[in-house]
């Protein structure tokens, strides 16, 4: 086919021509996406599954099981005897897994079982506050942890995965009972550090008195000394009534002792409905 006279191709060959370059446009853009989906094909794969992705870039496995701490989301309310008042609670739980499970997946079942654990250590606390006034928040704590230490372990499965979850918890007054209280608590710290230091005294005094019983002992012919001795042995006597009377108003109104509620026995092992798959 001959161009036409001015030199330009004709109509029919600018068609070919451009169509001809626009296969091998589209030739080379296929064969470099190939080469490309043949160089990330398995890398792919292996991010969809619960596989660390094989080749030289692949990060090394981590050694021994994963361990994911994850706090509760808020503060677990449950109420005081009375139901005015609650002791709040914050929960941390150290959730564990085998080493073959990758971060994201083990964070995926954290998430899942997190609402079921929260729920059964919201149960642990409720059942130990109901009995307890609002003020003794310590003693909730100390049941609290007695219960877990009862059974560190919590087993949750979905299939065949399994995860460990150890739970811990402290617990706090509610802060509308706060102001009522620190003036009793004030007053309780300024009575226990006026006794410490009386206590100090008494026991000073007391060993002061020995020490001069011992030097008037060797010069009891003198009567100047022994005049001292027996004003000594006096205020001593004085000393010793005291101490003896501020012990017994101390044995006639000892501190209120702690109890600690029963928490009854909860299950040890627990597996949650499945969801229904889309």
């Amino acid at each position: 086919m001959t161009d036409a006279p001015d030199g330009r191709p004709k109509p029919t060959e600018r068609w070919r021509r451009r169509g001809t370059r626009a296969l091998v446009v589209t030739r080379d853009g296929s064969v470099r996406g190939w080469r490309w989906w043949a160089r990330n094909w398995d890398r792919l794969v292996a991010a969809l599954q619960d596989e660390a992705p094989v080749g030289s870039a692949a990060a090394p496995a981590p050694s021994g099981p994963l361990v994911e701490q994850r706090d509760a989301p808020r503060l677990i309310a449950v109420p005081a005897r009375g139901y005015v008042y609650s002791f709040y609670v914050r929960a941390t739980f150290a959730w564990s897994s085998p080493s073959t499970m990758r971060a994201e997946v083990l964070s995926w079942y954290v998430q899942y079982f997190q609402p079921n654990a929260v729920q059964r250590l919201t149960r642990l606390a409720a059942d130990a506050a109901r009995d307890l006034p609002p003020h003794r928040a310590a003693d909730l704590e100390v049941a609290l942890q007695q219960a877990l230490a009862e059974d560190p372990r919590w087993h949750y499965q979905r299939g065949d995965i399994t995860l460990t979850c150890r739970p811990d918890a402290t617990v706090r007054l509610d802060e509308r009972i706060m102001p009522a209280l620190q003036p009793h608590v004030d007053r309780m710290v300024e009575l226990e550090y006026q006794f410490e230091e009386q206590l100090r005294k008494a026991r000073y005094a007391e060993h002061l008195s020995r020490q001069w019983a011992t030097i008037l002992a060797d010069d009891a012919d003198d009567q100047d000394v022994a005049d001292a001795r027996d004003q000594m042995l006096t205020a001593q006597r004085e000393a010793a009534r005291w101490i003896t009377d501020l012990l017994r108003r101390n044995d006639a109104h000892p501190p209120e002792q702690p109890s600690t509620p029963p928490i009854p026995p909860q299950q040890s092992h627990e597996s949650p409905t499945q969801p229904a798959v889309d």
